[in-house]
């Protein structure tokens, strides 16, 4: 599907295959993300998902096939692919040592953007009150929500996300979907993982689900 009638995908998994041990957690497995799609992808525990969000990130290979963006391999233009992706997984990234603001200021500082709009953005995931506090004195939906706040401000067009809506309430995560539907109606693209029944609109959201098997 291509709401945005954009003639090249933003992402292209072509034949990808992954294996762990004894077991094959996908095969040939090949799709087309394009401007305007919030790609799901489902699956028990153990079932591929966070390996499949880390091949398509660039940061795990593929035991075969490749990943393309814009129609070249993000192993050949990693560079160019890296400044059009923002990835967060299951490690948020969040430096225990420094404050909910601090954190997402330097976030903001180094990758060129206004580390002075830290505590505005902390506002919109509902951090008000706890931009002074160290990330140590912070629960794990709280370093979520200073992770996910990164979105607000980034200029990707490709965003992955590996459970973002885990230890978020119901409030944040509408408010995440109104974001990703902004998102591509920008002409950027959603992968996600969730155990959430997501309420988006099936005109954005497409399932793909994993299922290993053993060889």
């Amino acid at each position: 599907m291509n709401i945005l009638n954009s003639k090249t995908p933003l992402i292209t998994a072509d034949k990808l295959t992954c294996i762990r041990e004894d077991r094959i957690l996908f095969e040939a497995l090949s799709f087309e993300v394009y401007a305007g799609n919030i790609i799901q992808i489902e699956g028990q525990n153990g079932a591929g998902k966070t390996s499949l969000l880390r091949i398509l990130s660039g940061l795990s290979s593929p035991y075969s096939g490749q990943v393309l963006h814009l129609g070249k391999s993000i192993q050949k233009n990693a560079e160019l692919y890296h400044q059009n992706l923002t990835y967060i997984g299951h490690n948020t990234g969040v430096k225990a040592e420094l404050t909910a603001q601090e954190n997402l200021a330097y976030y903001l500082d180094v990758h060129n953007q206004n580390p002075d709009e830290a505590e505005n953005i902390l506002a919109k995931v509902n951090l008000t009150a706890f931009e002074d506090s160290l990330a140590s004195h912070l629960s794990a939906g709280q370093h979520r929500r200073i992770a996910l706040a990164r979105l607000w401000q980034s200029n990707a067009k490709v965003w992955i996300l590996d459970e973002p809506f885990t230890a978020i309430d119901k409030e944040g995560i509408k408010h995440l979907e109104l974001l990703f539907l902004e998102h591509c109606n920008k002409g950027g693209c959603v992968i996600l993982t969730s155990h959430q029944a997501l309420t988006l609109p099936n005109l954005y959201l497409q399932k793909i689900p994993l299922t290993y098997r053993f060889y």
